[in-house]
């Protein structure tokens, strides 16, 4: 009984525990399932939010197939990546897609996300402000898409961001100081985009920031110097901003893991910091800081920097030795960019080179050296291929002062790539070591003294795709090996002195030929008609002695530029050239061309330029070039054309300087009427009528003659008997002194200028010249005046002081400097001229940032001041002394030219009491400013010139701060040679030069036959930002683009204006007159007068401008 019970017990525990297990598992499953539904309905919803953002965007056609409702689990999705779980979408991923469209706010639903990847796409609009929604978001990648406005505030709320990555999007507005708020960002990458305004302060917030990119946008301002605080940034970005203000020290010191800093293209201004954490030596790796205004040294603490791999501090103002212990050891260093700074001198007072190449020896892994335009003296060592690694691939040593031959070691530099040693002072051959480099794809070596024949090896370097040679001394023929360079795509050899010539195969071979200029050698015979083979190419053949016809293959080319100019061409242009579509420039001038100008022409839509001037060619202007909309010069000038000239398409803007030398031509705008011949002879026609009209002529003349003659010997007298009176000096009584001189001049006694100059005193002393002193002075009634003192220990003191009166008391001009009144007392004569406060133009361009409009509007004022007393003054002056220092400016900047009253003097003054005199000692103006030849030899010349109404001499003197010429030097003042206005025309030239380059004509670099025309003539063409005044450039950088582009449009003309005036001979310069029209329509065009053309009235292209010696 016991037992039963015991078991039915047992059996009654077991069914209980069974019962409350069954209980147990019963609700466990429930919360299971419930979980799973919680579960199902948060990736339903994510599935539904990622389907609908696939709706939003535009996709390709086969894009993201699986992303579809049968897709039974979302995290099968492409792109998509879910928690261990499988619970939630953490993540992302669909870069290089081709998505399009915009972001929608839907995605700010996938609340879980960690990372949103959308990068590389074509994603437009603007950045939803839902994403601040995705508070769990660590990587954000939006980067290379076409997203605009500006950044939400909203991103502020992501406050777990490790990654923000939104470059190359067109990004706009400021950046949101808020972003300072996200304290875990490692990197922060908005590079090229176009944020504007400055960069937050509270950037210095994010304590644990390593990466920060912010180049290649509009950002201004100074760098924060809280930067600094970034201790822990590796990498620091800002290149290509307007940043402006000094470097923040603080950056060097403090962010001690620093890398790379990359500030290249701003601002900058001030020094390099000096000093840097020590910690740098082990992790700075590369300084860029290209293309600012920094001035100073390159700081010594990089010598330190065990891992330096580059420098760039191209386009600066630092003024240093080249950096031989910096780079002495760096076995990593991998690029060093010097060019475009004030000075990286050599050692040894910038004559030794060698230390500078030796350090570079032990840098293994050296790529490039760019040191071009630092003013870099001294030869290149002969071991010069054995100091630099055979891995090196680009060096570039343009523009410096490197003597010399080039040393045939070069050749072992195997691995060379690109060599430029152009404008610099290298002469002998070219060694023939060169054609061992059988990488070498650009050879530079123009603008030298390279003499001897072309290396025929040069065929060796079958991967040179540029050769420049010209502007040298080479003769010989053109080598026919360099026909077998099959990838060449420039050929320049022009301004050299090659002959024979040119050889076959020289352009057949060569189908991508981009530019063959052999221009100004001596090259003979006719154009290969093997041209025809060639697409596309600027074919320079012009200044050579070819001849022939043209050839017929030109009309198969798809040429922008032909100048066949100045050569012995013959036949007719034939109607094919109008078959090259593409050409805009045709230049066939200054050959002896015959027949008519082909209609065809007309069909050129691209043509700018046509010059056929000096030809032979005969009949009527094709009015089918009234349809070239784009021609904008045109010169058939000195032709044998007949015809009307059009009137209509752009033929309105030529004026008659493109017609002269064509007597034939009628029209408006040559002058000439177009009337109907007459068939019947007219009575005036008569034989009769014309000997009575001969007869008549001739008695009238007779009686003029005779009339004159009386009149002139009247006029004399009269004359001489006023100039008699005017310049006797006569005692007053009263104790005072002043002239008796019928000027209508204030009178201002001796005593007077005693007390304004407080006795001539050292302290009023403004300069001191050859012929007397100019004091500063104040009047009794506060006007300010310079007062100039003869020295009377001159013998010709007293004619100077006469002859300054008399010139000055009729010269009259808004810029020129008028005389205020004169004092003459037997030991002392004196002129008194208006004070001008901003002194001389070398005082205004040399120690003050002038304005681009300043400029030409000071080179304007001097010319029109020589202008008018070359061609309009009563009495004809040349100054002969025309330079900075001798253009004063007043309060309102305008330009006065001084000193003319006391220069070369040439005029007619038969009967004055200094008529006798036959010569006398003739100053040649001043180094540098006056033209080629008169500077080599400083011994006293004498140049009489002989009075043209009495045949007697007038003795022509200068009198202040003139330099003497020798005899037989120069055209223009040679011995018995009359002073010409076109050395007048040179120095004008100079002085424009100088105001663009703001490089004087004696600086230390105008030496060995380098001149400031040669200097700006070499970069005219291509790098004119080279010889421009780094602070003009600057300004005009700061510009909108508009008028940066009319900025670059009058520097251009300015500099071509210079060269054209300091041309070595002098009948190619033009006048005075000619200079002061161009400079007038150049005001214009700068004051916002888009009709204002350049250069016509100087009768130059700029096709042709680059042959001009």
């Amino acid at each position: 009984m016991r037992v039963r019970t015991a078991i039915l017990l047992l059996l009654h525990l077991a069914v209980l525990s069974l019962l409350a297990a069954s209980t147990s598992s019963l609700a466990d499953g429930q919360q299971a399932a419930a979980a799973r539904h919680r579960r199902w309905h948060v990736l339903l919803r994510e599935k539904a939010t990622l389907l609908a953002l696939k709706r939003a965007l535009t996709l390709p056609p086969a894009a993201l197939p699986d992303w579809n409702e049968s897709n039974g689990h979302v995290c099968s999705f492409t792109g998509v990546t879910c928690d261990w779980r499988r619970e939630h979408v953490v993540g992302l991923a669909l870069p290089n897609m081709r998505i399009s469209g915009a972001i929608p706010p839907v995605v700010g639903e996938l609340s879980r996300l960690r990372s949103l990847d959308l990068s590389n796409n074509s994603i437009s609009g603007a950045i939803p402000s839902a994403l601040g929604n995705l508070s769990r978001l660590r990587n954000l990648n939006l980067s290379e898409n076409s997203i605009s406005g500006a950044i939400p505030p909203s991103i502020a709320n992501l406050t777990r961001l490790e990654n923000l990555i939104v470059y190359k999007n067109v990004l706009s507005g400021d950046i949101p100081p808020s972003i300072g708020n996200l304290t875990r960002l490692y990197e922060l990458d908005m590079w090229s985009n176009n944020l504007t305004g400055r960069i937050p302060a509270e950037l210095s917030n994010l304590r644990g920031l390593g990466v920060l990119q912010l180049d290649n946008n509009q950002l201004g301002g100074a760098i924060p110097p809280s930067l600094a605080m970034l201790s822990r940034m590796y990498y620091l970005n800002l290149q290509h901003n307007n940043l402006s203000g000094p470097i923040p020290a603080a950056i060097f010191l403090n962010c001690s893991i620093l890398g790379v800093i990359d500030l290249g293209n701003n601002n900058l201004s001030g020094e390099i910091p000096s000093a840097a954490s020590g910690t740098l030596a082990d992790s700075f790796a590369a300084l860029n800081l290209y293309s600012n205004r920094l001035t100073g040294k390159l700081p010594r603490w990089l010598a330190n920097c065990t891992y330096l791999m580059e420098i760039d501090v191209e386009n600066n103002w630092l003024d240093d030795e080249l950096p031989t212990s910096i780079v002495s050891g760096k076995k990593n260093l991998t690029y060093l960019h010097l060019s475009n700074n004030k000075n990286f001198r050599s050692h040894d007072n910038n004559s030794n080179l060698e230390p500078f190449f030796a350090a570079l020896s032990n840098c293994s892994w050296l790529q490039e050296v760019e040191a071009g335009a630092v003013g870099m003296g001294g030869q290149l060592p002969g071991r010069l291929g054995s100091m630099l690694p055979r891995n090196m691939w680009h060096l570039n040593l343009e523009l410096n002062a490197i003597r010399g031959p080039i040393p045939a070691s070069i050749g072992d530099i195997i691995n060379m790539t690109l060599m430029n040693l152009s404008s610099n002072q290298l002469n002998g051959t070219i060694p023939t070591s060169l054609c061992r480099l059988p990488s070498l794809e650009r050879l530079v070596l123009s603008n030298n003294f390279f003499t001897g024949e072309i290396p025929a090896c040069i065929g060796n370097a079958t991967h040179l795709g540029e050769l420049d040679l010209s502007g040298n001394a080479l003769s010989g023929a053109i080598p026919s090996s360099i026909g077998g360079l099959a990838e060449l795509n420039y050929l320049s050899l022009q301004r050299n002195r090659l002959s024979g010539p040119i050889p076959p195969g020289l352009i057949s071979r060569h189908a991508n030929l981009l530019l063959l200029d052999l221009s100004s050698n001596r090259l003979t015979g006719a154009i290969p008609e093997e041209v025809a083979g060639i697409a596309k190419m600027t074919l320079n053949l012009s200044r050579n002695r070819l001849g022939g016809k043209l050839p017929r293959g030109l009309s198969n080319m798809l040429v922008q530029t032909i100048d066949l100019s100045w050569n012995n061409l013959t036949g007719a242009i034939f109607a094919g050239l109008g078959d090259c579509v593409e050409l805009a420039v045709l230049d066939l001038s200054h050959n002896s061309l015959a027949g008519s100008l082909p209609a065809s022409l007309g069909r050129l839509q691209n043509l700018e330029s046509l010059d056929v001037s000096n030809n032979s060619l005969t009949g009527e202007i094709p009015l089918s070039l009234t349809k070239c909309n784009m021609l904008e010069h045109l010169n058939l000038s000195y032709n044998d054309l007949s015809g009307v000239v059009p009137a209509t398409g752009p033929f309105v803007n030529f004026s008659f300087l493109s017609y002269l030398g064509n007597r034939r031509l009628c029209g408006p705008v040559v002058r000439r009427g177009c009337g109907t011949p007459r068939h019947k002879r007219a009575w005036y026609q008569s034989r009769k009528f014309l000997v009575v009209l001969c007869a008549c002529s001739a008695a009238l003349a007779f009686a003029l003659t005779i009339l004159c003659a009386v009149g002139v010997r009247k006029i004399r007298e009269r004359l001489a008997a006023v100039r008699e009176d005017m310049f006797r000096g006569r005692r007053r009584g009263g104790g005072g002194s002043s002239p008796v001189m019928k000027y209508k001049f204030p009178r201002i006694t001796y005593r007077e200028l005693v007390e304004a100059t407080e006795e001539f005193s050292a302290d009023r002393l403004v300069g001191t010249g050859s012929y007397g002193r100019v004091y500063r002075g104040a009047l009794r009634d506060g006007t300010m005046v310079a007062v100039k003192v003869l020295q009377l220990q001159s013998g010709n003191s007293t004619k100077s002081f006469n002859r300054e009166c008399q010139v000055l008391k009729r010269i009259r001009h808004r810029n020129l400097m008028r005389i205020v009144t004169a004092c003459s007392l037997p030991d002392f004569k004196a002129l008194v001229l208006p004070f001008m406060a901003n002194g001389s133009l070398e005082r205004c361009l040399h120690a003050a940032e002038l304005s681009l409009v300043q400029r030409v509007n000071i080179c304007s004022d001097v010319a029109e001041g020589m202008a008018y007393l070359h061609h309009h003054s009563p009495v004809k002056v040349i100054h002969c002394d025309l330079k900075p220092s001798n253009i004063l400016i007043n309060d309102d900047m305008t330009a006065l030219v001084s000193d003319f009253g006391i220069s070369r003097l040439v005029m007619s003054i038969g009967g004055v009491a200094d008529v006798g005199a036959s010569t006398a000692n003739m100053l040649c103006g001043s180094i540098g400013y006056i033209p080629p030849g008169t500077e080599a030899s400083m011994q006293i010349c004498f140049l009489p010139c002989r009075d043209q109404a009495s045949n007697s001499l007038v003795a022509l003197i200068s009198s202040i701060d003139f330099h003497p010429c020798g005899p037989n030097e120069y055209e223009e003042y040679g011995y018995g040679s009359n002073p010409t206005t076109k050395g007048d025309v040179y120095s004008f030239g100079v002085l424009v030069l100088e105001m663009v380059t703001r490089r004087k004509p004696t600086d230390d670099m105008f030496e060995a036959g380098l001149s400031l025309h040669k200097w700006v003539k070499i970069h005219y063409h291509g790098r004119a930002n080279a010889v421009v005044d780094p602070a003009l450039v600057r300004m005009v950088r700061d510009q909108t683009p508009e008028v940066r582009r009319m900025s670059d449009v009058a520097i251009s003309e300015l500099l071509e204006l210079g060269i054209l005036c300091t041309q070595e001979q002098a009948s190619a310069r033009p006048t005075m007159m000619d200079a002061a029209d161009d400079l007038d329509r150049l005001k214009r065009y700068l004051g916002g007068d888009t009709t204002a053309t350049f250069a016509s009235s100087l009768g130059f292209s700029s096709t042709t401008f680059e042959d001009i010696d």
